[in-house]
């Protein structure tokens, strides 16, 4: 049997099938990070879990200095007079998308809680407050020795 183009009925199944394959390899393809952004990832776990990060609360968002992103999960925040480890509870994409603002959560201006606050609306997980050495090797994390000071 034809089809009014010609083209039999089994091979449009057949081309249809491919194409949906290769629609769903290129699909399964995006939705996992690039082995790097993994890699990275954990890094920070394990630079959390080896230094004993302790968990706070809230961070002081007063005169935030704002922050530097390490992957799509962790940023270093960069606050007044402390600087933070905050995690996201699941990799947050409006970081490094300035086209889309999504507006945050807050229940008090000058603090950002764990748990039940965004940042760029993304709902943060953990907050560590780091010293400038950890912030130095935070800043460095996942990057061959010597290649940045």
């Amino acid at each position: 049997m034809r089809n009014h183009n010609g083209v039999g009925e089994a091979r449009c199944l057949r081309l249809l099938g491919v194409a949906a394959i290769a629609c769903g390899g290129l699909f399964a393809c995006s939705a996992q990070p690039p082995q790097e952004t993994m890699d990275k990832n954990q890094a920070v776990k394990d630079f959390i879990e080896v230094r004993e990060l302790e968990q706070t609360d809230k961070l002081r968002s007063h005169r935030s200095k704002g922050w530097d992103e390490i992957t799509n999960r962790y940023i270093i925040y960069r606050g007044h007079r402390q600087d933070y480890l905050v995690a996201f509870s699941q990799p947050c994409w409006q970081l490094s998308d300035t086209s889309w603002i999504i507006a945050d959560e807050r229940s008090d201006p000058n603090y950002i809680r764990a748990k039940f606050e965004t940042l760029r609306g993304c709902r943060i997980a953990e907050i560590y407050p780091l010293t400038s050495a950890e912030v130095a090797e935070l800043e460095n994390i996942g990057e061959p020795p010597g290649s940045r000071n």
